[in-house]
């Protein structure tokens, strides 16, 4: 199917998916651009994606993201850039942890301003909603730089101790990062807001990791939001960075082994920017109505939107739908941004080995993307392999075959 520009759009920006440079016929596309057919597409439903979450041995069941509704809540947890009663975001938090009632979910207003610092949220807490109270997302901004190669004690001048006492809930987070003893803190570490509990609502506000173009186009993981729990609704957001902006994450947790867990994220009316592997991650996601925008101010010599790290039994990874993809001035010449590439994380030193590295995952649906993006080869070579981009185009493909990439457009 293809979604046609809506009115007022700039339509000249947009070319139909199939139509750009696919010269093997439209049923499975080219090595470097395979497309599925309706028959084939057909099981990548949200339904599908969110069928089941959390450990795999013991897992739960279906999840139908709800209608979010924030008309008639009246909170006592609010803040303000005066001060109404908070005007940090993690003292609410913590003021709002410490008053849990059971596993009722907590509802944090924030009122129009910026707030500098981090805002990290443990993995017990129960089900959250921190929702922007202004007309538009642009009205409440969470920001902070902060770069993956910052040393220990980088993090510790940049990140306020002071948000995090030994008494606060996410102390044993902040203590992780403050607390390394490597040259650098790396990418898990460079988050602005950074959840670990299920349940977790974004609502109407920015999230920026505000390192941006202060750094040069090397490797700057800079990351603004950081999830690790299941059943996460990102809505109506703006998600603003340059390297790995938004990590959508499966992580270890009370001791579990990280191929023991399915999370699941859908994100919904918002915006993402930036250059380099800027929407990554494990968990299985549902992007509808999502506008990602690739950067070139910072130079980099590569630029990539998706890099999942979907492990090889899993059959769903990122879906895309109802969305569009669209680039600055600087790839409207010969030089192209890319969709993406897989993440095969772990594989450093054994190189890609069939049915036990990561596989990334991703299909790409009723979109549109715009003439600064890589028309015949979308997709790179994998990340942290350099295993060279491979597409199957077989019209009997088995389409979770290992040997192939599985990063599909229809």
């Amino acid at each position: 199917m293809i979604r046609l520009p809506k009115a007022g759009m700039a339509s000249l920006l947009f070319m139909p998916l199939v139509l750009q440079g696919c010269a093997a016929p439209l049923s499975t596309g080219t090595p470097t651009r395979p497309l599925l057919t309706a028959q084939e597409a057909a099981p990548y439903t949200l339904e599908n994606y969110f069928a089941q979450g959390g450990l795999r041995q013991n897992p739960k069941g279906p999840w139908q993201p709800p209608a979010i509704e924030l008309t008639h809540i009246d909170t006592p947890w609010r803040v303000a850039p005066s001060g109404a009663p908070f005007t940090r975001v993690q003292q609410a938090v913590d003021a709002a942890l410490a008053k849990r009632q059971g596993n009722e979910r907590i509802y944090i207003r924030l009122e129009p301003g910026v707030y500098t610092g981090t805002v990290y949220i443990p993995d017990d807490a129960p089900p959250i909603t921190l929702y922007g109270a202004g007309t538009g997302p642009d009205a409440v901004r969470l920001e902070l730089a902060i770069d993956s190669q910052f040393s220990p004690a980088q993090y510790r001048q940049t990140v306020n101790a002071d948000d995090y006492p030994p008494s606060s809930p996410a102390y044993y987070q902040y203590a992780l990062c403050a607390g390394k003893t490597t040259a650098i803190i790396g990418t898990n570490c460079a988050a602005v807001v950074w959840s670990q509990s299920n349940d977790l609502q974004l609502v109407n506000l920015t999230i920026a990791n505000s390192l941006l173009d202060t750094v040069d186009g090397g490797t700057h993981q800079g990351v603004a939001l950081r999830t690790d729990g299941d059943r996460v609704q990102l809505q109506n957001v703006r998600l603003l960075g340059r390297q790995d902006t938004l990590y959508l994450n499966v992580s270890n947790r009370h001791n579990d082994a990280l191929t023991d867990r399915i999370n699941r994220v859908h994100v919904q009316d918002s915006y993402i920017e930036g250059d380099v592997d800027f929407v990554f991650g494990r968990a299985n996601v549902v992007f509808d109505n999502v506008h990602f925008h690739t950067v070139s101010t910072r130079k980099s010599p590569e630029a990539y939107v998706l890099a999942p790290n979907t492990l090889p039994d899993n059959p769903y990874g990122f879906l895309v739908k109802n969305s569009r993809f669209t680039t600055d001035e600087g790839y409207k010449g010969s030089f192209k941004a890319k969709l993406g590439r897989a993440w095969d994380q772990g594989a450093g030193k054994t190189g890609y080995l069939p049915g036990k590295t990561a596989n990334g995952q991703v299909l790409i649906i009723n979109s549109t993307i715009d003439s600064g993006y890589d028309s015949l080869s979308p997709w790179g070579a994998a990340a942290t392999t350099g295993r060279s981009f491979k597409g199957n185009t077989d019209s009997a493909r088995q389409l979770n075959d290992v040997r192939y990439n599985r990063l599909w457009e229809r």
